[in-house]
């Protein structure tokens, strides 16, 4: 039999609120990506070990002025986030909703990687949803503590008129700090599972994930903790995920942990059922790592290098805007080779800049350098690389009132507009930019540095110390950007991408 040795986190990175299925052989995956677009990201699997990036459900969600950063302040830590996928009568189906909105979305497709996605909405938050089949009626779970049960219709596109619509269960309140959300519903072998999180204020004190069970869908539910368990990491608990099966009928749970500024990162955990319980984990631990009877994969990147050497307009699935792009104003064919940022719009702070293009960082150390053509920048105009959260430090250059340039790095000035930590004058229009990313136990680190000739390389500013914030509710990410203050017009091009990742960039 095929097995393959997978060691926990399977991703080092930001991929919170999870949910997976198997349909055949295939692995799905859907997780949050909030305001970064295109969104809604389907990863897909032969092992659970290795992953890949496969399409996304939409480009864009809404087209309105905070989606497309025109309002000064964005959705920042809003959009679509966790999401129920699940898999019934031939057709994939997908719910999520969206606080900036005030809106339930539900998405449904034949073919999960080539779309296209049809969308319904639904007016009202379900907050953190989960789509139940159940025979020829279909239900969503949803609520923090008090959790109610919502009956929609059996196209699943609208609440069906006079249809359940109640309380489902109340949650303990006791010595509980945050009660149950983040609900994944099953219906196996005739018995109900509601799967949750909740984050105790008395014991340990850290998040942990269980099980209420029930025999009938509106009936009495018996609950159970079934992981209790940090991996030694600070007493943060790997809880809030899926259940799911292999073809030989083997069980895992893919639930996540929060890792600080690197962001909510994954884990797949073995599930042993024990008098009708899914108890995660070895002997209630979470193992670093595990043999799975599954076929060795090819190991696909989560974060990649690029030269933007496309053929067709188009970047590859690893890429995600910050917002909606202004799509004319950026190409990878008007000079090929190069990714050309164009400014469209006059703005104060990177924050508000669009067509900032971003990747995911991982741990435990990653960078980032780009080379960088600055010579159609006009006066005003700022462009360079960000590491990307609420409390962000930049390193660009800059095109002066006089014609010349400056190198700068820049932090969050406690408003939101940026600060100038250091600035220095730079007589070249090509320059060599890069961030170092240290998220090693949790040092959360970033540092700055630029060069005239990509070898040798200086610090400039000051260390960056990451924080994960709730504002923004993401991980910190690498981002390429360029805007303008007095006109628009200027662009710059940027020659290639290069990404590494290990603790010798130290």
């Amino acid at each position: 039999m095929n097995s393959i040795i997978l060691k926990n986190p399977i991703f080092w990175s930001d991929v919170p609120d999870v949910d997976v299925i198997r349909v055949g052989s295939a692995f799905y995956m859907v997780s949050t990506s909030m305001h970064s677009m295109p969104g809604c990201p389907i990863m897909k699997s032969h092992n659970l070990r290795d992953w890949e990036i496969v399409s996304y459900v939409y480009d864009t969600l809404e087209n309105n002025q905070a989606h497309q950063l025109l309002d000064g302040e964005g959705i920042y830590g809003q959009g679509q986030w966790a999401t129920s996928l699940r898999y019934h009568n031939h057709t994939y189906y997908l719910c999520f909703s969206s606080n900036d909105m005030n809106q339930f979305y539900v998405y449904q497709t034949k073919d999960i990687e080539k779309g296209p996605w049809s969308r319904s909405v639904i007016e009202g938050i379900y907050h953190d949803p989960a789509l139940l089949f159940d025979d020829d009626r279909v239900f969503v779970i949803y609520g923090c503590g008090d959790i109610r049960i919502t009956e929609l219709t059996a196209d699943v596109t609208a609440v069906e008129p006079g249809g359940i619509d109640q309380l489902l269960l109340e949650t303990p309140k006791k010595n509980i700090g945050l009660r149950c959300e983040g609900c994944h519903a099953y219906k196996l072998n005739g018995d109900y599972y509601l799967l949750f999180i909740e984050w105790p204020t008395d014991g340990n004190q850290r998040r942990r994930q269980v099980c209420y069970r029930s025999s009938e869908l509106l009936g009495e539910y018996e609950r159970k903790v079934i992981l209790d368990d940090d991996m030694g990491y600070r007493n943060k608990g790997i809880a809030q995920g899926a259940i799911f099966d292999t073809p030989d009928n083997e069980w895992y749970a893919m639930l996540f942990q929060d890792h600080d500024a690197v962001g909510r990162i994954p884990y797949i955990l073995p599930v042993q059922w024990e008098n009708g319980w899914p108890m995660v984990g070895i002997e209630g631990k979470a193992p670093e790592q595990l043999e799975i009877n599954l076929p060795d994969d090819e190991a696909k990147p989560l974060v990649i290098s690029d030269d933007f050497d496309y053929e067709k307009n188009k970047l590859a699935l690893n890429w995600q805007w910050n917002h909606n792009p202004d799509q004319p104003l950026w190409s990878v064919t008007e000079r090929p080779g190069y990714l050309r940022l164009t400014t469209g719009q006059l703005i104060k702070s990177v924050l508000t800049a669009p067509n900032t293009l971003t990747q995911r960082t991982e741990g435990p150390v990653c960078s980032g350098t780009v080379l960088l053509d600055g010579s159609n920048m006009k006066a005003g105009d700022v462009a360079g690389l960000i590491a990307l959260q609420s409390n962000f430090g930049t390193v660009g250059i800059k095109r002066k009132e006089n014609g010349e340039y400056a190198v700068a790095m820049t932090i969050n000035d406690g408003k939101g507009q940026e600060k100038v930590v250091e600035e220095k004058t730079f007589s070249n229009k090509q320059i060599h930019l890069k961030i170092v990313f240290d998220f090693d136990d949790s040092v959360d680190e970033a540092t700055f540095h630029y060069s005239v000739d990509g070898h040798y390389w200086h610090p400039i500013g000051e260390t960056l110390q990451m924080k994960y914030t709730l504002d923004h509710f993401m991980g910190y990410r690498i981002g390429l950007f360029n805007y303008a203050t007095r006109d628009t017009g200027g662009y710059v091009d940027i020659d290639y991408f290069q990404y590494d990742r290990g603790r010798h960039l130290r």
